[in-house]
């Protein structure tokens, strides 16, 4: 069986009875005279089972068995099954030992044949208890701790523990469901819980919390350049992962956000630190995405400073303006895209105005690197900027596609517009050396807000 069984008993013929049966079983037999010996032995060791004497000096067996239950409890152990051994026919105290939690019952003198059985029984059982508890704690798509278990878990860590809790949350992921289906959102949470795995430690616990959203406690992490870095390298990790799992053209700007806040520095009441780690996740969300924000509390009684406001009013202009001194068209990053393209689309359906969507596919006529096809939509890009308009935006959606908002203009206004970037394209060199393709559809909100 090669099962390990501490037998505790002050009695050394009763010991020895034990361990020699057991021993020709092939079990490991430990033995200990007390309580006390008992508590102090399971600090360091795990054993499967323990045949735990009711009547012993100073501390007796049910005493023992409350005290190893709770600090099993306060350890975050895991509870080894115990069997009570007496001498007495008393089901009085038989009772009071089941009712406290024990497995079994075994009276002295033993029968080898009744102790073994039951010992096999009861660490089988246990095994199995073991097994369905792990699964009703798990998340059975990523293997973390479900939501539930982990918020109970993670709150004794920072009841008792130094270190920080962070928030992770996948930017962009309902694109992943939305244009790849639910099914590839599952792999990607998967390669992200992976992702996770691998730059964790054994000391730390992670939970998934929501759909694409997962909870962990580094335990005696209180480094934020090594937290950083860590975020940096999830968000890293996540897009070599990304692009091998969808192409490297998915199109999906998937990254991840973290929010972290330090235990006790902030105390340790789990829902108010949870709390924290949020408003740290959403500093990062309103604030570009893909990093990382250690929460700090406010600074109360600092005076604003004197400058003028209409100083003010200025400074920030220049700071949020993104005209670049070249002039032409916006192109913006992908964030920035979405934020324009919805006021636009808000602002049009209320007030009225054009839009033109166009989108522009580049493919390869011979084989071509990635260097080489990077530096062909580069001068396509380029070109765009120089050949529309300061109020038109421009988003490069892939490594060869561009997405397009033409602004104001008539129908005839915009296709007058691709024709024009068709025609300065076909005159460059570089045309020659990918098909360029395009579709587009034309908007006019003026008729429907005249509608309603």
């Amino acid at each position: 069986m090669n099962n390990w069984i501490v037998v505790v008993d002050d009695e050394a013929l009763s010991l020895t009875n034990a361990k020699g049966m057991l021993g020709e079983e092939n079990m490991r037999v430990s033995c200990l005279r007390s309580g006390r010996d008992l508590l102090r032995f399971v600090e360091k060791n795990s054993p499967d089972l323990i045949l735990l004497d009711v009547l012993m000096p100073e501390m007796d067996g049910f005493e023992t068995f409350s005290a190893l239950r709770e600090y099993e409890e306060k350890a975050g152990k895991p509870h080894i099954p115990v069997i009570f051994l007496t001498g007495e026919n008393d089901s009085a105290k038989e009772k009071q030992g089941l009712m406290l939690g024990a497995s079994d019952f075994i009276r002295k003198p033993f029968n080898k044949e009744i102790l073994v059985k039951r010992i096999d029984n009861t660490i089988k059982n246990n095994k199995t208890i073991e097994i369905l508890t792990e699964e009703a704690m798990l998340d059975k798509l990523t293997g973390f701790l479900n939501k539930s278990r982990g918020a109970e878990m993670i709150a004794k860590l920072c009841s008792r523990k130094t270190g920080s809790m962070m928030i992770m949350d996948l930017d962009s992921f309902k694109l992943v469901n939305d244009l790849y289906g639910h099914d590839n959102g599952d792999k990607v949470l998967q390669m992200f819980a992976n992702v996770i795995r691998r730059n964790i430690r054994e000391t730390d616990t992670v939970a998934r919390v929501g759909g694409d959203e997962f909870l962990a406690f580094f335990e005696d992490l209180l480094d934020e350049r090594v937290i950083a870095t860590i975020a940096e390298r999830l968000n890293a990790q996540l897009t070599e992962e990304m692009a091998a799992l969808l192409g490297e053209d998915n199109g999906i700007p998937l990254g991840v956000s973290a929010g972290v806040v330090m235990i006790p520095e902030h105390g340790r009441d789990y829902e108010k630190l949870f709390s924290l780690a949020d408003d740290a996740l959403y500093t990062v969300k309103d604030n570009g995405k893909h990093g990382c924000y250690i929460y700090r509390e406010p600074v109360d009684g600092i005076e604003d400073d004197k400058e003028d406001p209409e100083e003010k009013l200025e400074r920030v202009i220049k700071i949020v303006e993104e005209r670049n001194d070249a002039g032409g068209a916006l192109k913006l990053g992908k964030d920035s895209f979405t934020a324009a393209y919805r006021f636009m689309m808000r602002f049009y359906k209320r007030y009225g105005g054009t839009a033109t969507l166009l989108y522009f596919s580049m493919e390869p006529v011979f084989e071509m690197n990635k260097m080489e096809l990077a530096d062909v939509c580069k001068h396509f890009s380029d070109l765009l900027q120089k050949t529309l308009r300061l109020s038109d935006l421009i988003m490069q959606n892939a490594s060869n596609s561009f997405f397009i908002m033409l602004t104001e203009r008539t129908r005839a206004e915009a296709e007058g517009a691709i024709r024009r970037i068709m025609s300065a394209w076909e005159s460059t060199e570089y045309s020659k050396n990918v098909k360029t393709s395009h579709i587009y559809k034309y908007m006019d909100f003026y008729e429907k807000t005249k509608n309603d």
